[in-house]
């Protein structure tokens, strides 16, 4: 066993060291239109991935235009000047390559991942679509109704999903993150083409986009073509700042959602710093403690221990531009009321303040998330995102301190972060009542 363990820790270091000077290979360059390029060699194997990652999101959206950001990466895949409608998708499976996009409230992401030899396919298609969306008003009709049906089936139609976007509401009373990224229904249905037309001559600039390519290719031929297609573009106006503020909560907030569901469920939401803060280390550690799989400590109390909850956990959006919030969950277990399992999920994060976390287990929770971190870049996409998700909200520069900030997180760091953020007046809560039928005000 020990021989187990200290290979593992070996192993941990080595590939701790061959992934800092991984992060060391990425060269980053500006072009004079302000478009950011980070560029990664990884030979291993013939492929590589391109991704370019614009600086809007549901947190640049206002009361009104809802869900324009989400509903404009539908469109993107709409047609441009060059590559016509439904023709990007089948140019990307022609040659052999698989593409996505996907929305959140910090940023919007296109990719493409192709053999080596055809990664310069994208630099053609997203050139074309950057500023040469066609935009046509039927498609935009149709795309727009496609947004609502997912809506109603994703978001509305589903109880916890429901729940857990008016905890967003009230989790924050000024901020935009209280939107939810597919946009409120009556702002999707009052959409106007002219408006979306404007959202997106604002946004899809330059200069408010970075280019992350990770994989087998050579940075010195693959930088004169992200010249050669992109560097022609115009730089565009810098968009409007973000410049709101979420003032502090200064008492528990609480909803009651009554929707058709079979059982109840708690959410408690706290409000923590962000990325750049160093309190985000000793927080990622506790949510890993709290809820990380069959061993974390709501598992072991609340589903095996006391058995009240059919499922308990925990979730910290530590990525992201602005201070976000960190949500503790449980579905009670049929005929256990819904007050005992909030009281259960207090409890466990009341340990935190009270009681050091033991060495065993700090070390446990630490060495999981840094082994995590580290065999998760096993993949080229997984590293152009963690590039691409660093870049647009801070820096990817960041991610030469996340090891290390991981490491040095102590007992009295968890106690001190706990003690500081989980207050009742840094509470909200949220409770799924579950109903026969679905009660119409």
């Amino acid at each position: 066993m020990k021989k187990s363990i200290l290979a593992l820790l070996i192993f941990v270091s080595v590939s701790v060291s061959a992934f800092a000077a991984g992060w060391d290979g990425v060269k980053e360059h500006t072009l004079d239109n302000g478009l950011k390029v980070l560029l990664l060699e990884e030979h291993k194997a013939p492929v590589a991935t391109f991704q370019i990652w614009y600086r809007v999101g549901s947190r640049n959206e206002k009361p009104g235009n809802t869900g324009m950001s989400h509903l404009l990466e539908h469109m993107m895949f709409k047609g441009a000047k060059k590559y016509g409608p439904k023709s990007f998708s089948q140019t990307v499976q022609k040659n052999g390559g698989n593409d996505n996009a996907f929305t959140s409230k910090d940023y919007t992401a296109y990719f493409e991942t192709f053999s080596s030899d055809r990664i310069w396919l994208s630099l053609d298609i997203e050139s074309d679509r950057m500023r040469g969306l066609l935009l046509d008003p039927k498609e935009f009709l149709s795309e727009r109704d496609v947004v609502k049906e997912e809506r109603r089936l994703n978001h509305e139609d589903d109880p916890e999903s429901a729940m857990f976007e008016k905890m967003m509401e009230v989790s924050f009373l000024n901020h935009p993150y209280r939107i939810p990224t597919i946009g409120w229904m009556n702002d999707l249905t009052n959409m106007k083409v002219e408006d979306f037309k404007a959202y997106y001559d604002t946004y899809y600039i330059p200069n408010n986009a970075t280019i992350v390519v990770v994989g087998d290719f050579d940075s010195e031929k693959m930088l004169p073509e992200i010249k050669k297609y992109f560097g022609g573009i115009p730089k565009g106006p810098e968009p409007p700042k973000m410049t709101v503020v979420e003032p502090e909560q200064k008492g528990e907030r609480r909803l009651n959602l009554k929707k058709e569901a079979e059982l109840p469920v708690v959410v408690a939401g706290y409000h923590v710093p962000d990325l750049e803060d160093e309190d985000s280390y000793p927080l990622a550690v506790l949510e890993l403690i709290l809820s990380g799989g069959k061993s974390s400590r709501l598992y072991k109390t609340l589903i095996y221990e006391k058995q009240i909850a059919l499922y308990a956990g925990g979730d910290y959006s530590m990525v992201s531009t602005d201070p976000n919030m960190f949500y503790l969950y449980a579905g009670a277990m049929p005929g256990k009321p819904i007050d005992e399992v909030e009281k259960a999920l207090y409890a466990e994060i009341d340990r935190f303040k009270v009681e050091p976390v033991a060495g065993k287990e700090l070390t446990k929770a630490k060495n999981q998330i840094e082994s995590s971190f580290i065999m998760g870049q096993d993949s080229n996409f997984n590293r152009a995102m963690l590039l691409g998700q660093y870049e647009s909200v801070a820096s990817w520069k960041l991610l030469d301190r996340y090891v290390d900030g991981i490491r040095k997180v102590t007992a009295e760091d968890v106690m001190k972060v706990a003690k500081r953020y989980f207050t009742e007046d840094n509470r909200t809560v949220g409770v799924l009542v579950p109903v026969k039928e679905e009660v119409k005000k």
